[in-house]
């Protein structure tokens, strides 16, 4: 999951921090998930599908 989150945000140009202002969390969290020291909840997973326009099940 978590580097499906950097590939999508990488595609973008997203830095950490602009995806995180997104999704309204710290990009301390972002950076957490992303380096696999964090779980997204199924709440933020939806958010961070949708962010992306991507389904729930692409992340796994």
């Amino acid at each position: 999951m978590s580097s499906k989150i950097t590939e999508l945000r990488e595609q973008r140009g997203w830095s950490q921090a602009e995806l995180a202002q997104r999704l309204k969390v710290t990009r301390s969290h972002i950076n957490k998930i992303e380096k696999g020291k964090a779980n997204a909840s199924i709440p933020l997973l939806e958010r961070i599908a949708k962010e992306f326009g991507v389904s729930i099940k692409d992340f796994f």
